[in-house]
């Protein structure tokens, strides 16, 4: 029997998308899930373009402060890592609830391009203010992420 999960993504109280998936496998803490790329359209951020075709492996944790998504081209190629900071995510009957608190990491394939993305939002979304802790904790998942996209045996390390 196939489990599928609505996924829904929010940031600053309101749904950026809902999308659904196919259930992977689910540890008690991390559940992985395979969906297509969501979106309409082309989205091109200079360093990959997310398209239609995209496939998306994306694992949630229920305990930790980010979901990583390994995106393939729908040949199967793999375009990298896109890593989501968020509070961790909430699971509940047919749904995965992720809250974006705007940092984002990216890795390309090969390791060897790793990126912090919208640090800029982040200081600009007020979390710090209103939320210090939870401001404190992206940071942190942040620099985590990055130190393990670095290391020898890279984000595959999470996912194993």
């Amino acid at each position: 029997m196939t489990t599928t999960w609505t996924i829904t993504l929010t940031k600053g109280g309101r749904t950026k998308i809902g999308y659904p998936a196919v259930q992977l496998a689910d540890d008690g803490d991390r559940i992985s899930v395979r969906a297509p790329w969501a979106a309409e359209g082309v989205r091109d951020f200079g360093f990959v373009r997310f398209e239609p075709g995209d496939v998306f492996v994306e694992h949630f944790w229920r305990t930790r402060w980010y979901a990583v998504k390994e995106v393939r081209s729908g040949e199967g190629v793999l375009k990298g890592w896109y890593c989501d900071v968020t509070r961790p995510a909430v699971v509940r009957e047919g749904g995965i609830l992720v809250e974006d608190l705007d940092l984002d990491l990216w890795v390309s394939a090969d390791g060897k391009t790793v990126l912090r993305l919208d640090e800029d939002e982040f200081a600009e979304s007020g979390l710090a203010a209103s939320d210090p802790e939870a401001a404190a904790r992206a940071v942190r998942a942040l620099d985590a992420l990055e130190e393990q996209a670095r290391s020898a045996d890279g984000l595959t390390a999470l996912l194993g």
